[in-house]
């Protein structure tokens, strides 16, 4: 009896909720910011974003579009490849914290989120460097520049793409089967687009598509699957660490 007085009096201890996205501020503005930039840059720049999606689908041949562009445009571009990482590294960061809750229990969540975020610019500048080594050694530097503008353009896009994709998982609860399912699909889907494009540009022949999927598994595929495992590597250390 005197127990049940001095838990009464005392009050009952709580218990805590599981760290969410959702209920995170800081994820809330990072995901507004990205809504006001991306409305920002089409009101300045959607005839030119119109433009580059013609260009990719129609194979153009012509001189570099970043020729005829202003500084302007090319700042806005470089804030939409700047949104594709972020919201990359948003969709990570609750993918894992779902797959692995022990994650947002034990490290910092801005600690987490900008980790993932420091591997998708250090995974795109790596692509970038190796897509220009490539095209320096095989090709002309028309051709290559062809090939990192229809690059980049693919990067504004999936950054478009990822955003309604990243409300959906914070805030609507998206089940796990459903999240793979819908990550896998934009994946793939924008691995056809650059394949797509690898067969306008470099190919000319049968003989020549059959070498092309192989660099294409070499250079699209097999990254995917390392940065993966990497990134499960990373987890376990901040674990470890934190």
């Amino acid at each position: 009896m005197i127990g049940l007085l001095l838990t009464w009096m005392t009050g009952f201890e709580g218990v805590p909720i599981p760290y969410s996205p959702k209920l995170d501020d800081g994820v809330t503005i990072l995901l507004l910011c990205c809504f006001f930039m991306s409305a920002y840059v089409l009101s300045r720049s959607r005839k030119f974003l119109v433009q580059l999606a013609k260009d990719f689908l129609l194979n153009r041949e012509r001189t570099s579009i970043f020729a005829a562009t202003t500084a302007t445009d090319m700042r806005y571009m470089l804030l939409l490849i700047l949104q594709t990482c972020v919201l990359a590294a948003v969709c990570t960061f609750n993918y894992f914290v779902d797959v692995r809750p022990e994650l947002g229990e034990r490290i910092p969540p801005y600690v987490l989120l900008g980790t993932y975020l420091a591997v998708c610019l250090l995974y795109l500048f790596l692509k970038w460097l190796t897509y220009s080594f490539l095209g320096w050694i095989f090709f002309d530097v028309s051709r290559t520049s062809l090939w990192m503008e229809s690059y980049s353009t693919l990067l504004y896009y999936i950054g478009f793409a990822l955003f309604p994709f990243a409300l959906f998982l914070v805030y609507f609860d998206l089940s796990l089967l459903s999240t793979v399912i819908i990550g896998l699909f934009l994946v793939f889907f924008t691995k056809i687009l650059m394949f797509y494009k690898w067969i306008k540009l470099f190919c000319g022949n049968l003989y020549g598509i059959l070498l092309l999927m192989l660099y294409f598994c070499a250079l699209e595929i097999i990254p995917c699957f390392i940065v993966y495992q990497g990134v499960l590597q990373l987890n376990d250390y901040l674990i470890i660490k934190f």
